[in-house]
C-alpha cells in the first residue's frame, strides 16, 4: 500500500544525526553486560531513550555493519535509504540516518502498519471486543449482513480470511484503475467500498496482497470498541509502549488507512520489534497476548516457491527464510512498506532491524532484504 509522502505529517526540528554508536567498554559494563559477547545479564528497556552499546559487545562484527553503513551512505547498491537501526540483546548499536533524515522526523510506514494493525486485533481479542479470527466479517456490520449473505461466499469469510490476505473478493493493487487506488481517492466509505467487491474466489483458498482488508479492519475496530483504531492504538499499545508521536492519514469518517497511513519516529518502529521480539510483554506489562504474537507471526500461507528469502505470509507479517549460518529452527519475520520500509525481528539472535527509505523501483524497496542476508546476519559472532 501507498501513502504519498506529502500526506506525512514531518516535523521540522533538526538534531544532528547519530551515527554507529561508540560507546566506551565502561559504559557497557554500568549497563550490566558481562561476557565477551556482552550478553546481557539482565533483560534492557528502552526508557526515553535507548540503552546503547557497540555492535563489538553485543556480539556483532563492527566491520561488516560498518561496511554497510557506507555503502547505504554512497547510495549506489543500496540507494534512497533514510534511516538503519539495529537493536541487540536490548541495546542500540546501530543508528544511521541518511540525507536530510534526523531521529526527530515521524516517517511514514507505509504498509509496515499492516503489522501495527495485526496487533491491535490480538488487543481487541483479549479485551473482548472481537470473539475470534473465525468470527464472520458480515457479523460485524448487521445492517449489511442480510444483503451480503447473499452471496454464501461473503457469508463465509471471516477475520482469518482477511488477516492472511485470502477473502476471496477481486480487491488487488495492480495499476491506477485497480481497487485500491480507487479506494485511495475515495473520501469516505471504505467500509462499504471493500464490502462492494465482488467475490472470485472460496475465501482462504487464494493469497492476493489485499490493504482494503487490512483498511476494512479498522471500521471493524470502531464497530466493536467505539474506539477508532488510532485511538485504540493510542490507548492499548502505544501508551504502554511510551510511544508519544503518531499520525494516521484518515478519511473523512475519521477512519485511519490501517493498510498503510501510519507514521512514526523509527525508534519507536523499534520498540514494537522489541514488543513482538519479547512475546508481546513491555517490561511487567503483557500488552500484546503471547499467543497472539505467537500465531500472529506463523506462517499461515506458504510461497511455493519461495519469493526471495521470503517464504510464506502470516497475520500481516511476512515470514523469511532463517539465518543460513545459524541454527535453522528459527523464523526471520518482517513488517514490510513501499518504498523500504522494514521491521525485521530476529529471534535467534535476539535482534530488531528498522529501516526507513524513499526508494522508487521495487527491485530497490526490497534491498534492504538483500542486506539483512549480506551484511547484518554474518556479522553475527558465532
Amino acid at each position: 500500500m501507498s501513502i504519498p509522502f506529502s500526506l506525512v505529517a514531518l516535523t521540522t526540528l533538526h538534531i544532528r544525526p547519530f551515527h554507529l554508536v561508540l560507546v566506551a567498554a565502561l559504559a557497557g559494563t554500568l549497563a550490566g553486560l558481562t561476557g565477551p559477547a556482552g550478553a546481557a545479564a539482565q533483560e534492557v528497556w528502552p526508557d526515553d531513550d535507548w540503552p546503547r552499546s557497540t555492535p563489538e559487545a553485543q556480539g556483532l562484527d563492527p566491520e561488516q555493519l560498518n561496511e554497510l553503513v557506507a555503502l547505504i551512505r554512497e547510495g549506489e547498491r543500496f540507494p534512497d535509504l533514510h534511516g538503519l537501526l539495529i537493536v541487540r540483546n536490548g541495546h542500540l548499536v546501530v543508528e544511521e540516518y541518511f540525507g536530510s533524515w534526523n531521529p526527530e522526523l515521524l516517517h511514514t510506514l507505509q504498509s509496515v502498519s499492516k503489522s501495527f494493525t495485526s496487533a491491535l486485533i490480538g488487543i481487541a481479542i483479549a479485551e473482548g471486543h472481537v470473539e475470534s479470527v473465525d468470527e464472520r466479517v458480515i457479523d460485524f456490520f448487521p445492517q449489511w449482513r442480510d444483503e451480503l449473505a447473499q452471496d454464501p461466499r461473503w457469508a463465509a469469510v471471516c477475520l482469518q480470511d482477511l488477516l492472511t490476505m485470502r477473502s476471496g473478493t477481486d480487491y488487488h493493487e495492480r495499476g491506477q484503475d485497480s481497487p485500491h487506488f480507487q479506494l485511495n481517492r475515495t473520501p469516505r466509505g471504505w467500509d462499504r467500498f471493500y464490502l462492494d467487491r465482488p467475490m472470485v474466489r472460496d475465501p482462504g483458498t487464494y493469497w492476493q496482497y489485499d490493504s482494503g482488508a487490512v483498511i476494512l479492519m479498522s471500521a471493524m475496530l470502531k464497530r466493536r470498541s467505539e474506539l477508532h483504531a488510532d485511538a485504540y492504538a493510542d490507548r492499548y499499545l502505544f501508551a504502554p509502549l511510551g510511544i508519544e508521536r503518531s499520525f494516521w492519514y484518515r478519511n473523512r469518517e475519521g477512519h485511519p488507512h490501517t493498510g498503510g497511513g501510519l507514521s512514526l519516529l523509527p525508534r519507536d518502529m523499534a520498540r514494537f520489534g522489541l514488543l513482538y521480539l519479547r512475546r508481546g510483554r513491555w517490561r511487567d506489562q503483557q500488552v500484546v497476548p503471547a499467543e497472539w504474537v505467537e500465531e500472529s507471526t506463523r506462517q499461515q500461507v506458504a510461497f511455493e516457491p519461495p519469493r526471495g528469502h521470503s517464504t510464506g505470509y502470516a497475520y500481516l507479517w511476512w515470514i523469511l527464510e532463517p539465518d543460513p549460518d545459524g541454527e535453522g529452527k528459527e523464523r526471520i519475520y518482517a513488517a514490510m512498506g513501499f518504498r523500504a520500509q522494514y521491521i525485521f525481528v530476529v529471534p535467534e539472535h535476539d535482534m530488531v532491524v528498522v529501516v526507513t527509505g524513499g526508494t522508487q523501483s521495487g527491485r530497490d524497496q526490497r534491498r534492504p532484504i538483500e542486506f539483512l542476508y549480506s551484511h547484518i546476519l554474518p556479522a553475527v559472532r558465532r
